[in-house]
């Protein structure tokens, strides 16, 4: 910009020192009067050689800018580029956009594009991309184009993958699990990757949910498949059962792209989840057979404990009933209802029981405690 300054006001300095030199040759208008129409035209010349100076300035400085929209056919007063660089706007970009449009049949309006440009939108990815939809006959507004860019989608890929459909692997690359894995109804595990085909819808890239969704949607779709199958070798005999199932579900409601197709690239059979969650159950069933018996042992030990006690416990009662039979007999002898003949009598009976009990080979308890006693 500075040198393109300097320049211009070289060229005026050097206009003005050839009229000097050719001065004496030419004829001179007599002096004016010293009055306003002088001041008035001076002043006039001054303002014209200021608006001359900036026009230079303007064209020297984006001459090339005009001159190349001229050129295409898409032209841009000149005034209109200095503007756009007086409101912080690239006029690059926006020239460019336009002859690209232009060139193309579309429409493209530098009020529309400078917009864009300050809503902070991509301008020349917006042209590229109108461009490419027109020649792949899709419909596509400019407003919907401005929403899906400053939505943070890339319009440009956007149309492309509406044109060239792209392939997603699922489980996706960046997964730390490598495949989708599925229970059959014999219990046996499948390992599955798949290959969905999805083309981007415009309509729905707005709001529209992203690939993440799609690939979960798709290995739930899976899961529910195999999990279906009466047995394992249903799905390996017929994988594209699983395609179509997913398929029939619609899993591309809400999301920015048409799932065209659902392709399984891999089967492999996994572990028999059946027999391990049986071998799990029939553990978990004999520990808690355990822990009840272990429960009713230990109930009746501690009845046997009960009872051990309360059979201590009667038995020294029967020592304490026996205990009062010589104060009876005493009593007895006091009162007269006693013979002597009588206790010996008693004690003839108890030496026979204490005979025989020695015989049986019975402890005699209850003789030697009277025998005592008296």
């Amino acid at each position: 910009m500075q040198s393109q300054l300097a320049f211009a006001v070289n060229v005026v300095v050097f206009n003005r020192e050839i009229v000097m030199s050719f001065g004496p040759s030419l004829p001179v208008a007599p002096p004016l009067a010293a009055d306003g129409s002088q001041i008035a035209l001076g002043a006039a010349g001054a303002v014209f050689g200021f608006i001359l100076l900036i026009v230079l300035i303007a064209f020297f400085a984006y001459g090339s800018l005009w001159l190349r929209a001229w050129l295409s056919r898409a032209r841009v007063p000149l005034f209109t580029i200095v503007g756009m660089r007086l409101r912080k706007v690239s006029p690059n970009v926006i020239i460019e956009a336009r002859i690209n449009l232009t060139k193309a049949g579309q429409d493209g309006d530098a009020e529309k594009l400078e917009s864009h440009y300050l809503a902070g939108g991509n301008v020349v990815k917006i042209a590229r991309a109108l461009i490419a939809a027109d020649k792949a006959n899709l419909e596509l507004p400019w407003e919907r184009a401005c929403a899906i860019d400053l939505a943070g989608r890339d319009i440009l890929d956007a149309v492309r993958t509406s044109v060239n459909p792209r392939v997603i692997d699922c489980p996706g690359t960046q997964s730390a699990q490598r495949t989708i894995d599925g229970i059959a109804k014999d219990g046996i595990q499948l390992n599955v990757r798949a290959r969905v085909t999805v083309r981007a819808c415009l309509e729905r890239l707005v709001g529209g949910a992203t690939e993440e969704t799609i690939v979960a949607r798709v290995g739930e779709g899976i899961v529910s498949a195999i999990g279906s199958a009466e047995s394992y070798k249903d799905v390996l005999e017929k994988p594209e059962a699983i395609s179509r199932l997913v398929l029939e579900k619609g899993l591309d409601a809400g999301t920015a792209f048409d799932i065209l197709s659902i392709d399984v690239a891999d089967v492999s059979v996994g572990s028999n989840i059946g027999a391990k969650l049986q071998a799990d159950q029939a553990e978990a069933d004999k520990q808690i057979a355990q822990a009840k018996a272990e429960e009713r042992r230990a109930m009746a030990a501690a009845r046997e404990k009960e009872m051990d006690a309360l059979t201590q416990e009667n038995r020294a009662k029967v020592v304490l009933a026996e205990a009062e039979i010589p104060k009876a007999m005493a009593q007895a002898f006091r009162e007269g209802n006693l013979g002597i003949m009588d206790y010996y009598f008693l004690k003839n009976v108890q030496a026979d029981t204490g005979m025989r009990n020695s015989i049986g080979g019975i402890e005699d308890q209850g003789g030697g405690q009277g025998e005592s006693s008296a």
